[in-house]
């Protein structure tokens, strides 16, 4: 079984047998080794540091019903938000007198009647901080608009497929949405120029180790810049709240399968994992992750943004928390990265 790691990390690539019996095995010493190899390619191509993103959560107001999100457009539950343009940029100043490089805008799907409001948006930050990035994962969009936003000064994107299985993407969404549409919309994004990341959830009902063998080799094909990878977390208030979460033992496998399949791919620790154990972004590093998003959110507005339940939003989740995560990080041979974090081209295998 060590010998398909070895052929993973040499070749890039697995066949689906050889993927289902990494993601199925229960040698704990073939799961390590694989995690021991992605470290030491992820730590080959960006070193020991980890690159720290700051996440900004737009708004909760969306327009979808996802079966699975605590924001979903059904939920009468949740005090809807959406920041001002002042507060989005009182955020970007504090992050960036922090040390922040890259500010990830983050929200629910809104129509693209508002697309010019968050083009004006991203001029502002632009404008003011020319030496960062700005990431944006606000769903799906026409592709007049997000070369809009391109143009505006966008730089990356990041919209997770969730299954690229077509009858496992329509139980887990509403009618009105689909696979081939987001598919589409990712390739809209490479074709403008985006570093565009993509990835799925893990342990969603109805998931299968096809689904994700399947998920795997699009991932590989596709070849993002940004793959975001977290378990699936239950929210009480959807119809899927009574689901068991996914794991961080599978969450992990796929940390690693990703990294060896693209070794130079920016992979972040989610905050989805460190929900399911204060271990949980420190695992994810050691299989090979290379990001974390601590967030710069109002304080006040962080628990009305409640895709799932438990959600990490405080200690070493939040800004405030920087010097937390900076030595939970050197309690693993890891420290903080202050730089923009770009995706390293030139270094393709």
């Amino acid at each position: 079984m060590k010998s398909l790691v070895d052929l993973i990390e040499t070749s890039n690539r697995l066949d689906d047998d050889q993927l289902r019996a990494l993601l199925t095995t229960t040698d704990a010493e073939v799961v390590d080794y694989l995690h021991e190899r992605a470290r030491a390619v992820a730590q080959a191509r960006y070193g020991t540091g980890i690159f720290v993103r700051g996440l900004i959560e737009l708004t909760n107001v969306c327009r979808n019903d996802c079966l699975y999100c605590g924001i979903r457009r059904s939920n009468r539950h949740v005090a809807r938000y959406t920041l001002t343009a002042d507060q989005v940029l009182a955020c970007c100043e504090s992050g960036y007198a922090l040390g922040f490089r890259t500010f990830v805008l983050q929200g629910g799907e809104w129509g693209d009647e508002r697309a010019d409001w968050i083009a004006g948006i991203i001029r502002e930050m632009r404008s003011r901080w020319p030496d960062c990035a700005i990431t944006l994962s606000l769903g799906e969009h026409s592709r007049e608009v997000y070369a809009l936003w391109r143009e505006c000064g966008a730089d990356r994107y990041l919209l997770r497929h969730e299954t690229h299985n077509a009858e496992h993407y329509a139980a887990l969404h509403p009618a009105e949405m689909s696979r081939d549409r987001r598919l589409q919309c990712l390739a809209w994004l490479k074709e403008l120029g985006y570093q565009t990341g993509t990835g799925i959830m893990v342990g969603s009902p109805g998931q299968t180790v096809d689904h994700l063998i399947d998920d795997l080799q699009f991932i590989r094909e596709f070849r993002p810049e940004m793959v975001g990878l977290g378990p699936f977390i239950a929210q009480h208030d959807t119809p899927l709240g009574h689901y068991p979460n996914g794991t961080i033992d599978m969450t992990t496998r796929l940390y690693s399968l990703v990294r060896l399949m693209l070794p130079n791919a920016l992979i972040p620790s989610t905050t989805a994992l460190a929900t399911l154990s204060p271990e949980g972004r420190l695992q994810g590093i050691l299989a090979g992750a290379n990001v974390a998003m601590p967030n710069l959110s109002p304080a006040d507005y962080r628990e009305q943004y409640a895709l799932y339940d438990g959600k990490a939003h405080t200690s070493s989740e939040a800004a405030e928390g920087l010097r937390q995560l900076a030595t939970q990080l050197a309690t693993i041979g890891y420290h903080i990265d202050w730089g923009r974090g770009d995706y390293r081209k030139n270094l393709d295998p």
